[in-house]
């Protein structure tokens, strides 16, 4: 068996890059992985800083990466969203030609980026970002609106400008988060097509 296809896909807060990687999984029968698996245990939530590379367990994302990249079935840790701790079971996922692995940071890990076949980057402006975010958190999380700012002013805003924005340059594919997601989708699998096809 070839080694499968990597692509690493980073983009800032509601850029859309979590909806076009779940819309493609089933087109191509993509392995998964999403970096929010990875967060570290959390005792105090309120004034957390999500946005920082070091809030997540990178290194055990590289080595599930690692895993799968040599054909070997990786253990995903699995996050409480509610209680802000790692269980203790893990799920497993088997290798598939092609392995996705998407979140704001992803590109950001120089050893991930470099593992990489193909490096995406979902672009949207910020302001199209925030009123995403704020909708999808009060509507999904049952988040106040001014909670919701406070957070994005006080750490999303500037770990985005500080370790997510810059990763746009090493990107190999950019992408258009206000464009419909049916056809990021398509622009997507036309460019795994091609390098694939290229080696």
């Amino acid at each position: 068996m070839s080694r499968p296809f990597l692509v690493v896909l980073a983009g800032g807060t509601a850029s859309g890059k979590t909806t076009v990687a779940k819309r493609i999984v089933p087109i191509l029968d993509c392995a998964l992985i999403t970096h929010d698996r990875y967060y570290r245990d959390v005792a105090e939530p309120r004034g957390h800083n999500y946005d920082a590379p070091e809030a997540l367990d990178n290194d055990r994302l590289v080595a599930d990466v690692k895993d799968l990249l040599a054909g070997r079935t990786a253990h995903l840790p699995v996050y409480e969203f509610s209680t802000h701790q790692r269980q203790a079971n893990t799920e497993a996922a088997p290798p598939r030609p092609i392995i996705i692995v998407e979140g704001i940071l992803t590109l950001a890990i120089p050893e991930l980026a470099a593992l990489a076949d193909l490096r995406v980057f979902v672009k949207a402006p910020a302001d199209v970002r925030l009123a995403r975010r704020i909708a999808r958190d009060v509507v999904e999380r049952g988040r106040d609106v001014a909670g919701v700012l406070d957070q994005y002013l006080n750490t999303v805003r500037p770990m985005h400008i500080a370790h997510v924005q810059p990763c746009q340059a090493a990107a190999h594919l950019i992408l258009n988060g206000e464009t419909h997601p049916d056809s990021l989708v398509q622009v997507l699998r036309e460019a795994i097509d091609r390098r694939r096809q290229n080696g």
